[in-house]
């Protein structure tokens, strides 16, 4: 069943790279109390998402946040090593928090997957952006396209932040 607004952030464990290595997380309890942009890549260093997508994000990150967001958070199925390197490759440190969904588990509880084998990248996340208050998911834009970054770029983001 795919997400839609109204419903809740699935509880899912990620793991991040921190400062003592490989720490878990809880994808719930990380946007409880908080007004968040969590955006969906295919994957880090692709073309659209490292070209287009997270860098408007990390461009528009101050003007995003002045709309009264606490965080915004990229996710993508990739490893937490690869989704730490990229944040750093990409400037988004202190802008931008990176979530990995190593093994896809997020991507398959929100339903939001699509099939990338025959490019050699497996199940991946649909791109998107979804504007999630205390949990709850209160906008939700999905591309028609895993190319495309349309609906789910930043620009759009701030559109409809008003």
């Amino acid at each position: 069943m795919t997400i839609k607004i109204g419903d809740t952030i699935p509880s899912v464990t990620l793991k991040k790279v921190g400062a003592a290595g490989l720490e878990e997380f809880n994808t719930a309890e990380a946007v409880k109390g908080k007004k968040v942009v969590l955006f969906a890549v295919p994957g880090a260093f692709t073309p659209s998402c490292d070209q287009k997508h997270l860098p408007g994000y990390v461009a528009q990150s101050d003007a995003i946040r002045a709309k009264g967001v606490d965080e915004i958070i990229c996710v993508a199925v990739n490893d937490p090593f690869v989704m730490k390197h990229w944040g750093e490759a990409a400037n988004a440190t202190g802008k931008v928090t990176m979530w990995p969904d190593g093994n896809g588990a997020l991507a398959e509880a929100m339903g939001l997957t699509f099939d990338g084998a025959g490019a050699g990248l497996g199940k991946r996340f649909l791109r998107f952006v979804m504007l999630v208050e205390n949990g709850v998911v209160k906008t939700l834009d999905v591309e028609a396209k895993p190319s495309d970054v349309e609906l789910s770029g930043a620009q759009a983001c701030l559109v409809k932040l008003g």
